[in-house]
């Protein structure tokens, strides 16, 4: 273990999460098992090997699938209320566990141990948030046109739900959905980022061991290992009628298509190019506050990221100066330490991305404003840590069309009404978050409408970065269109069904149709 893992408390958090040096990376709860090859998890952190864990087989998922079917079975007859119990006491041992799970998943991913903290904290909101729904998974009725019916539609548990989740989350996007799946009556096989494989095996083991302790069926919460091969065991298997997946547009496609032609059906939560526009009513210090934050947490690695910072010419230099000065004050380094902003990013091939875009943007007209660079010396060992960087661009230019996964900012001016700004916003393949700042009325109710934003999340006076559980997650276009955590995003977990009860000794037709015998 290195001297930042031992400085920091990760040994410790290691073996209250159950993991060890080399970790089975399929089960089906109390069931443990790998027969694929090792998946060894380097920190972003400080290069140094954290654990392994075997990947799952063809023949391991089968074992999987198998248990998760049969399970679903009882587990749907139980009533909701009742599972909703089961994920609060899962919620205890979050809580319990805040601490050593923040902190695997700032070590493992290498976002601040306070981003750590805040995803696990996420679990256990939405854990509450479920918890609640447990109770409210209300049908509709409705008056029939035929005298002595009655008519009504209700949710039924849908089956075995499929997660893929990314590497930038590794926690919060699993409990998104199984959480709200487990108290629709659902079981859920996961499969989390190859990146991220500790994580998961931590999670996992928590939902295990209180499912066990409190009789749940075998197979409702699940967990296989690997790379993109191990989710198409899931997104090709007519026994899986939900892939919902988290992850790139180009991963978002190939999933959509394989699962259409199936019929089945997706819930897709894939890249963002967001943008806040900042008019000439703008507070200014919140307005960096909140472009900065969004910019370079996380070091940019969220779905939800500022990509693009669209300024009106009448307060454009005055922002950009604001903008450039806070970036000196950014601190970059250990995640683990609370004194640092900035952690690393994923690993060397991400930084090769962020490399190309800041290259790409100079070859098509763009001017730096904030110099990038790869850090090097004491405390950057891993090669992964890298310098937040502003360029001024164009929107047209295709590196800002493009989603770089990483902490590039691009700043660009834009003219009279905030109709101009509107188009620039919008005129991106993605459509996940936006934000304006701004204290006129008519700016911001502009900017809500039908001819405002065209994105998912549509914030005033704060940034794009964020989501609050209560609220749907998701956005449109290229993003995919899907919603969780929120709002009545559960109704995608179940199937709805639509019932009429006649309550007479008649047999009326709608529609006014006769047919004697």
């Amino acid at each position: 273990m290195s001297t930042v893992a031992t400085s920091f408390g990760i040994e410790e958090a290691l073996k209250e999460l159950g993991l060890n040096e080399t970790n089975n990376g399929t089960s089906t709860g109390a069931s443990w098992f790998s027969s694929g090859e090792e998946i060894a998890s380097y920190s972003p952190v400080d290069g140094k090997l954290i654990g392994k864990v075997s990947a799952t087989t063809k023949e391991d998922y089968e074992k999987v699938i198998s248990t998760a079917t049969e399970g679903f079975k009882e587990w749907r007859t139980l009533p909701a209320p009742q599972r909703g119990e089961i994920v609060r006491k899962f919620n205890d041992e979050l809580r319990r566990l805040k601490e050593p799970l923040g902190k695997l998943v700032s070590y493992e991913m290498g976002k601040s141990y306070q981003e750590g903290l805040g995803e696990v904290q996420e679990m256990i909101d939405i854990c509450d948030f479920a918890v609640g729904l447990s109770r409210q998974l209300h049908g509709l009725t409705m008056h029939s046109e035929r005298p002595g019916h009655r008519m009504y539609e209700q949710y039924h548990p849908l089956g075995v739900v499929g997660i893929i989740s990314a590497f930038n989350f590794p926690v919060a996007v699993w409990s998104w959905n199984t959480a709200l799946a487990w108290v629709c009556g659902d079981a859920c096989i996961w499969k989390g980022s190859e990146k991220t494989p500790l994580t998961s095996v931590a999670c996992q083991n928590i939902a295990a061991r209180v499912f066990s302790e409190n009789g749940v069926p075998e197979g409702i919460s699940c967990l296989i290992t690997g790379d993109y091969t191990v989710g198409e065991m899931m997104t090709k298997d007519e026994r899986v009628p939900l892939i919902s997946a988290t992850g790139s547009t180009r991963m978002g496609k190939i999933v959509a298509k394989e699962v259409a032609g199936r019929l089945g059906k997706t819930l897709l939560e894939l890249g963002g190019n967001n943008a806040i526009i900042v008019t000439p009513d703008a507070n200014i210090k919140n307005t960096v506050i909140g472009a900065v934050f969004g910019a370079v947490g996380t070091c940019g690695q969220r779905c939800t990221s500022t990509r693009r910072l669209i300024v009106h010419e009448d307060v454009y230099d005055k922002v950009k100066s604001a903008v450039v000065d806070a970036y000196k004050q950014i601190k970059i380094g250990n995640p683990l330490d609370e004194n640092n902003h900035v952690g690393p990013l994923i690993d060397k091939d991400a930084v090769k991305n962020y490399q190309r875009a800041l290259d790409k943007v100079v070859e098509e007209g763009g001017t730096v404003l904030v110099e990038g660079g790869v850090l090097e010396g004491e405390g950057y060992e891993s090669g992964c840590y890298v310098k937040p960087a502003i360029a001024e661009a164009e929107n047209h230019f295709e590196i800002v069309q493009h989603e770089t996964f990483a902490p590039v900012l691009y700043i660009m001016k834009y003219k009279g009404d905030v109709s101009n700004a509107l188009e620039l916003q919008n005129g991106v393949r993605q459509g996940l978050s936006s934000a304006i700042m701004t204290n006129n009325l008519r700016e911001a109710e502009r900017f809500l409408s039908v001819e405002g934003s065209d994105c998912g999340i549509a914030n005033v006076n704060i940034g794009t970065s964020g989501a609050e559980i209560g609220g749907a997650f998701g956005g449109e276009k290229e993003t995919g269109g899907g919603r969780e955590s929120g709002s009545d995003a559960w109704k995608v977990y179940m199937r709805r069904q639509t019932n009429t009860i006649n309550y007479t000794t008649e047999l009326p037709l709608a529609q006014g149709i006769k047919f004697d015998l």
